[in-house]
């Protein structure tokens, strides 16, 4: 329900507001425009309003939290008026709670893939903070078609960041290019940058990215009988299980130095302030201090600082790793103060090993991002069904697919729309896109401040890995919620089986197909179409994708649902005379 604001006398502003501003919400119509604004900043009502802003800093510890113990915050619905500092506070909480998916994609293409320098690190992450804040800002607005019943964007409060699923696979190219030659290997067999390979990921995606552009207005019911939930939360498990390896590779000191020799034969190099072997007690310290402050913010931090536990998880480790001097701030004393897009630029090309696995990650975004959307609507209180949400939803994917095509040619990794902001909205009853637009401005903001970037590029690795490991986590999470969803017939066991059985086999023993297809001949046609079944078939969600939407395509329905099966009392507890399972 709307909440009910108070509203100033025309003797105390001068003037006598609309309809729609003395009840509390925000139109459309032009003639209300400057009516709004002065209402917001010229009355105390729209500078504060009457929000209890203790809450959001009152932690959840017996006895100050007893005032709070059954309270519930008041809700502002989509267009509802937010007073400017509750917009401000508002936003700038998801704008945080969104900093650890947003830096954690850029940092691990730059570090974990291609070799980056510090400098190209700084650039990327903010560079992700940008087109972050500039695709949120889309997604919240919701642009109309002219003469056309399509629209970009969702109109909620939801919000888009850099995908996840794109790390498997320019993990497993890099190693393909470096393996091949194509990416420099140094004299003492340490892999040195190589923009060129991002600059191929980045032509890539922009002519990839055009199948989720198509997909965005394809009827949402077609969608979801070609990629069911059987299929996303497989995909979604496989990725964040695959990504937790990569992020503890992290927390332990890093994945260069991982058995690495030579610059890396400590981590997280030789030329780092205190270097130790990988899995050093300490460096697993470091690390762990991120991951358990994670968990005493969640448990007992304030509505404010919960949304932000990542975040504040990270300081915490920064400031245990500066005071031991694990961390030299060198690079962040180094970096310029202020950078945009194209302040650095990549050679774009199009490989062909990276066009099936591109277009299946962009197709599988197209369909995983429905559910975050019906989350959010449901969250916002707004139709979950019918042609209004089906709007919702063609939007929200052609904007994920708008803002992709726009992250790649800003250099940046391509974009989908997330849920993690919804326990924002739950904790804080706020879905106004007011709290949107806001978070966006900050995003830009922390983007085009340099030092902001350089602050997580320098950061030792297990820092990064204690936050990475919960991060990784929570897509698994999502995916196991998604299968949760399902009927679990036994056909559809038997599609899960079969497709996470070699996804898993992908996760265990990366290297099982490595000599099936291993031509090394003078082709070089035959060379790169046997590295692009090669990288399809070692990244563990493409292949499970190919597998499971092929079973499902292909296998009969199963008429006897297992999942109906019910025995026992309505508790389901064994009764007399039937067996218990």
């Amino acid at each position: 329900m709307d909440i009910e604001q108070k509203t100033a006398s025309p003797e105390t502003t001068g003037y006598s507001p609309p309809a729609s501003v003395s009840q509390g919400t925000v139109t459309s119509k032009w003639q209300d425009t400057l009516a709004e604004l002065k209402y917001t900043f010229l009355t105390k009502d729209g500078w504060i309003g009457d929000y209890d802003y203790l809450y959001l800093i009152t932690p959840n510890i017996w006895p100050l939290n007893k005032k709070y113990k059954d309270y519930q915050a008041p809700f502002y619905g989509l267009n509802d008026r937010v007073p400017v500092l509750l917009t401000l506070l508002l936003g700038l909480q998801h704008a945080l709670t969104m900093i650890g998916s947003i830096v954690s994609p850029p940092l691990a293409i730059a570090s974990g893939a291609f070799n980056f320098d510090s400098a190209m690190t700084e650039y990327l992450v903010s560079t992700a903070f940008i087109t972050t804040g500039i695709a949120t800002a889309l997604q919240v607005t919701r642009l109309h078609i002219m003469k056309t019943p399509f629209f970009i964007g969702t109109g909620l409060l939801s919000v888009v960041g850099p995908t996840f699923d794109i790390l498997p696979i320019v993990f497993n190219y890099a190693a393909l290019r470096y393996k091949s030659g194509t990416c420099p290997v140094l004299a003492d067999g340490t892999q040195g940058p190589c923009p060129d390979a991002w600059g191929a990921c980045l032509g890539t995606m922009l002519c990839c990215v055009w199948i989720q552009i198509a997909m965005a207005f394809v009827p949402p019911k077609v969608l979801n009988k070609v990629f069911p939930k059987l299929i996303t939360g497989s995909l979604l498990t496989l990725v964040g299980v695959y990504l937790v390896g990569n992020g503890l590779q992290n927390w332990g000191g890093s994945s260069n130095c991982h058995g690495g020799e030579g610059f890396y034969a400590l981590c997280p190099d030789t030329a780092a302030p205190k270097p130790l072997p990988w899995g050093d007690p300490k460096l697993i310290g470091l690390g762990f201090s991120v991951f358990a402050t994670i968990i005493l913010v969640e448990a007992l931090g304030a509505p404010l600082m919960r949304s932000a536990s990542v975040v504040i998880g990270l300081a915490v480790g920064c400031i245990i790793s500066g005071a031991t001097g694990y961390w030299s701030t060198q690079t962040i004393n180094e970096a310029p103060g202020g950078t945009f897009l194209w302040v650095h630029t990549f050679k774009l090309s199009v490989d062909g090993a990276l066009v099936l696995p591109m277009i299946i990650m962009f197709a599988c975004q197209a369909v995983s991002c429905i559910p975050d959307i019906l989350a959010t609507a449901e969250l916002s209180d707004v139709a979950i069904e019918g042609t209004e949400f089906n709007s919702r939803i063609q939007g929200g994917i052609l904007c994920d697919g708008l803002g992709s095509f726009f992250s790649a040619l800003a250099t940046g990794p391509p974009m989908v729309s997330q849920a993690g902001n919804n326990g924002v909205i739950v904790l804080t009853g706020c879905a106004s896109r007011r709290a949107g637009w806001a978070a966006s401005g900050f995003l830009v903001l922390m983007g085009i401040i340099a030092k902001f970037g350089a602050v997580f590029a320098s950061m030792p690795p297990s820092v990064l890995g204690g936050m990475q490991v919960f991060l990784y986590s929570t897509i698994a999470v999502a995916g196991i919620r998604v299968l949760a969803l399902i009927a679990w017939t036994r056909r559809d066991r038997f599609i899960l089986s079969v497709a996470l059985g070699i996804g898993f086999m992908d996760i265990c023993q990366p290297d099982w197909f490595a000599s099936i297809l291993d031509y090394s001949g003078s082709n070089q046609n035959l060379v790169g179409f046997e590295q692009g079944i090669n990288l399809a078939v070692e990244t563990p969600f493409v292949i499970a994708a190919i597998v499971g939407v092929f079973l499902n395509a292909v296998l009969p329905r199963d008429r006897s649902s297992m999942g109906k099966v019910v025995r026992g009392d309505e508790h389901k507890h064994p009764v007399l005379g039937e067996r218990a399972d």
